[in-house]
């Protein structure tokens, strides 16, 4: 489950609210992702699709786990006690 989001702008995709600060090309798988995550119990049923590419982040962003939105595009959370915190859209590059 979603306890918090790291910006407005994450919560408005998330709310079903067009973000003019994010491209609309991502919005919607943006928003199925968010799903995926507010669905998932475990950390590890992110797992699936391949395609989220569910990783650990490390350095500054140690705490962080990012799944894929596309190649430049990733969401970023803190996965505690099956709830996520911190839900972030991020340009990765």
């Amino acid at each position: 489950m979603i306890i918090s989001f790291g910006d407005r702008e994450t919560e408005k995709i998330w709310n079903g609210v067009v973000s003019k600060k994010l491209p609309g090309e991502i919005q919607n798988t943006a928003r199925r992702k968010l799903r995926m995550i507010n669905n998932s119990i475990d950390i590890n049923d992110l797992k699936i699709p391949p395609a989220n590419r569910l990783e650990k982040l490390k350095g500054n962003l140690g705490d962080f786990y990012n799944i894929r939105i596309n190649n430049q595009w990733r969401i970023i959370f803190k996965w505690e006690k099956g709830s996520a915190l911190h839900v972030q859209i991020i340009d990765y590059h």
